[in-house]
């Protein structure tokens, strides 16, 4: 449940979006380019058109110039010494196609920099490895659609704070929790992440019990991550609150503030 919280300025927290993936994975995400379609990008990958698909979650073969794929590729490491050219032939693949998969058409590389190697396969055991890229870019693109910015990481924090605090009250109850964590990210008197929001400590007094006794590790439940959804598109049952609690609370304070809903045993407030 929400404690007191004294109004302070907070620093911005920064997300970060996936564009490669780690070395040696078997998946990376190729941007289309103009002209592009789906059979030349199966092509330069030596892969099939329904694989892209089936990959990328796609319905038609429309794709359209700057959309990101999720691709079944060898992810290379820049090493000092190492040029375009020789990348290519000591992959056995052509410098058009190097180039091609990677947006470089210059010749200027950095030592750590990840290239794309297009047609080379890792390993059968990091499949694993290109479904959650897969997932990830699937959350990076409903992530604009919603109010607020979030990575999957902070959907998933999110959908555990609602199992911890509302299993077993009603699904308004649920979404509702969500609409105040997206609150208080939009608020200016309250820290601009979901992260920072949900594990916020001001004068050592925590916003969610869940945090500080450990339940917020527990695994979310579907349901709970079905409500986290709603709230990050905008549902808000709350109607705008920044608080809530549940109504066996002695705390007076809380049953002073405004009351804006009450679903089940959890009642919400501005």
């Amino acid at each position: 449940m929400i404690k007191l919280k004294s109004v302070r300025v907070v620093l911005a927290a920064s997300l970060l979006s996936l564009v490669l993936c780690q070395a040696n994975v078997s998946a990376a995400t190729y941007k289309v380019a103009a002209n592009d379609s789906l059979y030349k990008i199966s092509k330069l990958f030596r892969t099939t058109v329904s694989t892209i698909k089936k990959t990328n979650n796609l319905k038609s073969d429309t794709i359209q110039k700057g959309q990101k794929l999720t691709i079944s590729a060898k992810i290379y490491t820049v090493k000092k010494g190492d040029t375009l050219n020789k990348i290519a032939k000591a992959n056995k693949i052509s410098l058009a196609n190097l180039r091609k998969a990677n947006s470089k058409y210059n010749d200027t590389l950095k030592i750590g920099q990840k290239l794309i190697l297009p047609g080379i396969k890792a390993a059968a055991k990091t499949a694993a490895a290109a479904r959650t890229t897969a997932t990830s870019a699937k959350v990076e693109a409903a992530s604009s659609k919603a109010v607020i910015k979030y990575t999957q990481k902070e959907k998933d924090l999110l959908a555990r704070l609602i199992t911890a605090e509302a299993t077993g009250q009603p699904y308004k109850a649920m979404v509702a929790i969500g609409g105040v964590v997206v609150n208080r990210v939009q608020s200016k008197e309250w820290p601009d992440s979901i992260t920072a929001v949900i594990n916020d400590v001001p004068g050592g007094y925590y916003q969610f019990t869940p945090v500080k006794n450990g339940y917020i590790k527990k695994p979310a439940s579907d349901i709970a991550i079905k409500a986290a959804g709603e709230a990050l598109l905008g549902a808000d049952p709350s109607k705008g609150a920044m608080f809530y609690f549940d109504d066996s609370s002695t705390n007076e304070w809380l049953w002073a503030k405004p009351q804006t809903a009450k679903f089940g045993n959890m009642v919400f407030a501005k």
